[in-house]
């Protein structure tokens, strides 16, 4: 069995798989233009907070190839403007910003629009590639502190279709498996889109992973009952404190894990880090239409007229978090000093490696 993709790059064509259909069919769809793109952050056909960066990438490139323009001055106006339609399609994920500004910046200093269009398709495909060998290294990393443990529970999908391959807290998984090393997983099913039900699960029995589904709600009684050593799930936004935002229902599993006394990590790129908040309350918690809490599968369950609230993320205070997995290491608290130390220090040797 093979680790499924979610983006293909073939011959100047954004692929993608379409995770509404999952899992009871498997359909590729080609995005043509900006707007096909921005609708299929919005509508969840692509989701992940690498994924929705990397797809958010290829889709203001390829909105770049029609700009009719030979001015340089025009080209950036153009660019911005549709930068800023593409930002703001999923506003708590902070890889989506953060990879259309590498864009911007990669194009900002060139002389030409025919070499700024092709450096903007060459910069989408270099975040695509990195996110890929990222994902292999939080890994890496989970591997060695999952060592002895082999029952782990997740929510959401943080596997490799919500990322270029691998995926962040679903990696371990997918490596593991293809070292010889067996994992049970316990995933919870992820309400209210069920994205632990229809993705994790889907994605995980692809690897050959043993998966066992669960309901949010099982989640207290499944570690005591089925002796789950360990929590690791994904994340939108770090604050520079260490606070995290990730699907809803991780904060609960914070505090189960806190209570049971077995660890919980927090897998993901650096490129998910902000250091320009300090505290998980400046996140922007994104909040999404009613239909989800009261219909499923276009059927109402509720009472009609029922007042919903529907936050599709919540923040898990760094307090809970017992380490953050990421591609140049695992950092472990003090995470307000450690985050600024590792996460700058990165981003330093970056900016010195591109102006090499």
């Amino acid at each position: 069995m093979n680790v499924p993709l979610s983006i293909k790059w073939e011959g100047k064509r954004l692929i993608i798989l379409d995770q509404q259909k999952l899992p009871h069919e498997i359909i590729y769809i080609t995005l043509e233009n900006m707007k096909e793109v921005h609708d299929a952050i919005i509508t969840l056909k692509v989701r992940g907070a690498p994924a929705i960066g990397i797809t958010a990438a290829y889709g203001l490139a390829i909105e770049a190839q029609s700009y009719q323009t030979n001015s340089m001055i025009d080209f950036l106006e153009y660019l911005k403007r549709d930068a800023a339609y593409l930002g703001e399609s999923r506003p708590t994920a902070v890889n989506l910003v953060w990879a259309l500004d590498r864009l911007l910046k990669a194009a900002s200093p060139i002389d030409s629009v025919s070499d700024a269009k092709q450096i903007l398709i060459e910069e989408a495909i270099i975040i695509h590639k990195e996110d890929e060998e990222s994902c292999k290294s939080i890994g890496e990393f989970a591997l060695s502190l999952l060592e002895d443990k082999t029952k782990v529970m997740t929510i959401c999908n943080a596997g490799s279709i919500a990322t270029a391959k691998y995926g962040t807290a679903l990696a371990p998984f997918h490596l593991g498996k293809e070292r010889g090393k067996e994992f049970e997983v316990f995933a919870c099913e992820t309400r209210p889109v069920f994205q632990g039900a229809r993705l994790t699960a889907w994605e995980l029995q692809q690897s050959g992973v043993d998966v066992t589904l669960i309901t949010d709600s099982m989640a207290a009684h499944t570690i005591g009952a089925k002796g789950i050593e360990a929590i690791i799930v994904g994340a939108d936004r770090i604050a520079k404190n260490g606070d995290t935002a990730n699907k809803i229902g991780t904060l609960n599993l914070a505090i189960l894990a806190s209570v049971f006394g077995i660890p919980f990590y927090v897998a993901a790129p650096s490129s998910t880090f902000d250091l320009s908040i300090n505290n998980g309350e400046e996140i922007p918690i994104e909040e999404r239409k009613v239909e989800e809490i009261i219909n499923i599968n276009g059927k109402a369950i509720t009472p009609s007229n029922t007042k919903v609230f529907n936050p599709a993320f919540d923040v898990t205070p760094a307090k809970y978090i017992t380490a953050i997995i990421t591609e140049i290491g695992i950092i472990y608290p003090n995470y307000l000093e450690n985050i600024s130390t590792q996460i700058v220090d990165s981003i330093e040797k970056e900016k010195d490696y591109e102006n090499k």
